[in-house]
Formats: structure tokens, sequence, C-alpha cells
């Protein structure tokens, strides 16, 4: 199976590394175009490509590995994602005046307006709440596995997303729809950097 990570920066990085460790194929894909990514995908091994953002947004399953900023001029560029798994892994956060300060949403989750900007494709909130250190190391902890929150109004791609997770080594927990549990578990929210693990 083949993942589309759009977005090579801390987040996608990890993530690319620990879905290719995993068995998985990644295409990476930056705003800079598939040569900046000659290192990085060097250092991923095989299982990993550089390509444009479209070649990434081809695969079944695509990781939107963007800040909330971005998402709004990147995602129409991307073409139809109809009928694909989406996951969601950005926090509703603006930078004003060097400062990190939350986007009004009007009441919404932030998923639920990042499934407007996609729409058909199967959204799946994941991957936001850790920062990507932690995203980064082994899974397996202390003893336990490290958990990921997931959120979403589609019970296949919840199901197909949870058993990612599974195989990279993490634990799944999912909180619900894109209205209840991605506000949850997005920035700021009561979840929004609660790092558990799972023993047993």
């Amino acid at each position: 199976m083949a993942i589309g990570i759009i977005g090579a920066g801390r987040i996608g990085k990890a993530l690319a590394a620990q879905f290719t460790r995993a068995g998985y194929e990644v295409v990476l894909a930056n705003s800079r175009g598939p040569d900046s990514l000659a290192d990085l995908v060097g250092q991923l091994g095989p299982s990993a490509r550089a390509g444009t953002a479209a070649e990434a947004a081809a695969e079944p399953t695509v990781i939107l590995a963007l800040r909330w900023s971005h998402l709004p001029e990147a995602l129409p560029t991307l073409g139809s994602l109809a009928g694909k798994i989406v996951i969601d892994t950005s926090n509703p956060y603006l930078e004003r005046n060097g400062q990190l300060v939350v986007a009004d949403l009007r009441g919404r989750s932030s998923s639920e307006i990042v499934a407007d900007l996609v729409p058909g494709a199967r959204l799946v909130k994941a991957f936001n709440t850790l920062p990507a250190a932690l995203l980064a190391e082994d899974p397996q902890q202390q003893g336990g596995r490290r958990v990921i929150f997931v959120s979403g109004d589609h019970v296949d791609a919840n199901a197909q997303v949870a058993s990612m997770i599974a195989t990279v080594g993490w634990v799944s927990v999912e909180l619900g729809g894109l209205s209840t549990g991605g506000r949850l578990q997005q920035g700021r929210g009561p979840f929004s950097g609660l790092d558990l693990l799972c023993r047993g």
C-alpha cells in the first residue's frame, strides 16, 4: 500500500520514516519540488520516493502534513480527492506578530473546515496531538505503546487508519466524528498534547 504525504516538515518527515519502516511505500512532496527532497528520500530508503504534490495526492491514502494557514491555498491545487482517505494532521494555529493564535473557526471543528476543502474525500483527523519528536520515536515505550487519537465521519476510513497505526506499532483510540472527536483533539482541545501509553 502506498501513502502520499504532502508536506515535508517535521511532522511529514516523522510520519514518512515511521511508515517506510513499517513496510509502506511513501510518496513525499513539498512546495519546493522533488529535487529538494533527494537527500531525505535517500535516508528513508527504497520504499520512499519524492514526487510532486499531485503525484502524492494520487495515492489512495493522502496525509496532509501542512500548516493550517497553507491548507486553503494548497488543497485546491491537488485536484479531486474524492473517495480517498485524507488524513488531516493540522492544528488551527495562525502566526501573528510572532505569536501563535487560534484561528476563528466560527463554532466548527478545524477538520470539518478541512473536509469542506476536499469534497468527497473521507477525512480522518490523526497525528496532530503529539509533537514531531514523539511521533518519530519508537511507538513502544516503557512497556506500552503510544496512543494516536483518531476522529472521522466514515467508519471504514477510521478503521483503515487504525490499521495503519497498528502496523507501525502505535495504538489508536477513536474519539468519534469530526464535530465531536475532532474538537477534542484539535489544538487547544482537551486531548491536545496528551501523551498516553497503552499497556497490555
